[in-house]
């Protein structure tokens, strides 16, 4: 499972235990876009970045290379989207790995990308 960036920031507010637990469930891994994106917050306050960099320390994190930059082009050049969104869905095609957002509707028009919102199943249990 390769989480976006809001998973990660959803998942230390005290109100989304149950998606905390999902995630321990999981073997996870994120895009370096996403270690830089949640990492790089300015507001981010000390306890958050610690939790967040032990985090990090527990998950497979895939680089962005040649190859991922390629796919994020060619997704870019079939529809309006970020340039972090565009890397993460390139991650998530390379690495065979089902894309966990809460924003499922901004990567549902990509062939051939699974993707889950783990709070529509923790929800519905």
């Amino acid at each position: 499972m390769l989480l976006d960036s809001n998973i990660l920031i959803y998942s230390l507010l005290p109100e989304y235990t149950a998606l905390r637990q999902w995630c321990f469930h999981q073997q996870v891994c994120v895009s370096s876009i996403t270690q830089l994106d949640v990492l790089g917050y300015h507001q981010l306050n000390e306890t958050d970045k610690s939790d967040l960099s032990h985090l990090f320390e527990l998950t497979i994190i895939y680089p962005i290379d040649g190859v991922i930059i390629n796919r994020a082009i060619s997704l870019r050049q079939q529809k309006k989207m970020s340039v972090g969104d565009a890397i993460i869905a390139a991650t998530a095609l390379e690495y065979t790995q089902t894309l966990v957002t809460r924003n499922k509707k901004d990567f549902e028009w990509i062939n051939g990308l699974k993707v889950i919102d783990p709070l529509e199943d923790i929800n519905d249990d």
